[in-house]
């Protein structure tokens, strides 16, 4: 009986299967997605988490990094240490709010948007030839899919 027909005692629920998992089954896509992405990304010395921060800021003048929280879905912690090393690269800027001096504006630099600009073209042509794996009847729904899911997410 193959892995995927096994069947707990009594043969009503069938056992976990992989090939069946949702969240293995985005796990596994998620890691081919970050793959595909950090190749665009590695020529530019970015990682997709600063790419997705890049994007985030483009367009804004200033945005909090609870802003960013929630646009990026990366952790307070996280985040924070990855605007200290891009504020080192002269990616992004921070700094303390006037109207609150524990908060803290990131606005992307001249030298963030170059960078941002030299690589979303790579980046799309990426994600393009992932979409393109899938049937054409699929795409629309998959990404609507996702966004869903992500949407939960920040709930």
């Amino acid at each position: 009986m193959a892995d995927n027909d096994t069947t707990r005692k009594g043969g009503r629920t069938p056992l976990y299967s992989l090939e069946k998992s949702p969240s293995h089954l985005l796990h596994r896509a998620q890691q081919r997605a970050s793959d595909v992405t950090a190749q665009a990304l590695r020529t530019y010395g970015l990682t997709t988490r600063q790419y997705a921060v890049l994007v985030a800021l483009r367009g804004d003048n200033a945005v909090t990094q609870s802003d960013l929280v929630r646009r990026t879905g990366i952790d307070r912690s996280t985040l924070a240490d990855m605007l200290n090393r891009m504020g080192k690269r002269s990616l992004t800027v921070s700094k303390r709010t006037e109207t609150d001096q524990r908060a803290n504006l990131v606005t992307i630099t001249p030298k963030g948007l170059r960078a941002l600009e030299a690589v979303a073209p790579r980046v799309a042509d990426a994600e393009q030839r992932m979409l393109d794996t899938l049937p054409n009847a699929m795409r629309e729904n998959f990404v609507s899919a996702l966004q869903v899911l992500a949407e939960q997410v920040r709930r």
